[in-house]
């Protein structure tokens, strides 16, 4: 089959769950003999080779190399609406070429693009939906003005003829409120490693946070956190891997909170922090909103538990079975947070060896082949040219 992979970031130029989910599903899709194209904005220095340079997915932009966050870290809307219109010149002009375009609902007018090109493509539309944001929400990160027509773009989106993905049945039941037309399957799986649990290791004190560095992610909560859970564990540190616009919101928490006690190393690399998931007493997760949690599963390979907050917009805890592999925190109280961390540290090995077994138990639930066996699926057997 002929697919067109649309999303605006790619990995490892940008990083992010919805980053790597893309790049797996093109790479996997091309091994299986399928002819993939990666429809991007540009994320490289002209002359440079984009990733994936395997020669198997081909990888084309739809507009020009730009910045897609602003300085607290929200979305810049100007992106979002170039990406649109470069979507909708590629569909128009070689839509037909597709038998499938697999689409990310964010940021929106790409989806809308692809859509409204549909009619002279004739390709068959599949879309994930990653998060569902609340009006409340919408109103809280653009303002009243703002987060009406962030919401009401996000209606009209749900609303185009699609076959439609969500990873959490908190989102799934938000897109059916917004009246999507037809089923959405709510898929468990992003996770791309080992099948097998990697035999646990005995834990060293050191909670880790692992994630970009946005106001969502609450990185300085953590380190307030992890600073109180040290005054009942004596020697416990704190790592925070990661990078972005709250950086120095982190330093000034450290400076305050535990100089001597939290470090914060910046991006890092993959084997890096596999490295520190492996000897972590825990994973700390305080965001205030999560539409999957990966971090939670590739932690949970390792036999280390993770620790998530309860919130209107955080599925992560959707992944986490209380007392098995992890706690979910009844609120973001830093001494509530660090009475969970104190939890995992007391719990010990017994802990981490359920964390293993939950991890074995989900293992297919929870891995890329099963969702990738459904998206599959989806885009069915013929092209679409063929199709009524």
């Amino acid at each position: 089959m002929r697919i067109c992979v649309v999303y605006d970031c790619l990995y490892p130029h940008t990083v992010g769950g919805a980053e790597r989910w893309y790049r797996n599903l093109a790479e996997r899709l091309a091994a299986d003999g399928h002819e993939v194209t990666y429809l991007t904005l540009r994320q490289w220095d002209r002359g440079e080779t984009p990733e994936p340079a395997d020669g198997r997915v081909k990888v084309l932009s739809a507009g020009p190399r730009m910045s897609l966050y602003t300085r607290e870290g929200r979305r810049r809307i100007s992106p979002p609406l170039v990406f649109g219109i470069g979507v909708l010149w590629h569909m128009l002009r070689r839509g037909r070429r597709y038998d499938a375009v697999h689409a990310c609902s964010f940021p929106y007018f790409s989806l809308l693009a692809a859509a409204s090109a549909r009619p002279i493509g004739r390709y068959r539309l599949t879309v994930d939906w990653f998060e569902v944001w609340s009006e409340s929400y919408w109103r809280e990160y653009l303002g009243g003005l703002g987060g009406r027509v962030g919401a009401l773009v996000q209606r009209l989106c749900a609303r185009v003829r699609q076959r439609a993905f969500c990873y959490s049945d908190l989102h799934a039941q938000r897109l059916r409120e917004e009246g999507l037309r037809g089923e959405v399957t709510v898929l468990r799986g992003l996770y791309a490693g080992p099948a097998e649990p990697v035999t646990a290791e005995p834990a060293e004190r050191v909670v880790l946070f692992a994630g970009r560095l946005i106001p969502e992610k609450r990185a300085p909560l953590a380190v307030e956190a992890i600073a109180l859970a040290a005054e009942r564990i004596e020697g416990l540190r704190g790592e925070i891997l990661g990078d972005g616009p709250e950086r120095e919101a982190v330093r000034e928490a450290i400076a305050e909170h535990g100089p001597q006690i939290v470090s914060a190393r910046g991006f890092t690399s993959a084997e890096r922090v596999a490295r520190e998931m492996r000897r972590a007493l825990c994973l700390l997760l305080p965001t205030v909103r999560e539409g999957y949690g990966l971090v939670v599963v590739e932690t949970a390979v390792h036999g280390t538990p993770s620790i998530v907050i309860a919130g209107p917009d955080n599925a992560a805890v959707e992944l986490i079975e209380p007392g098995v592999n992890g706690f979910v925190c009844p609120s973001s109280d830093p001494r509530t947070i660090a009475e969970a961390i104190v939890q995992a540290y007391e719990a010990g090995t017994r802990l981490r060896e359920s964390t293993a077994r939950w991890y074995e138990h989900h293992a297919h639930e929870l891995s890329l082949e099963s969702s990738l066996q459904k998206v599959l699926a989806s885009y069915g057997s013929r092209p679409a040219s063929q199709n009524p």
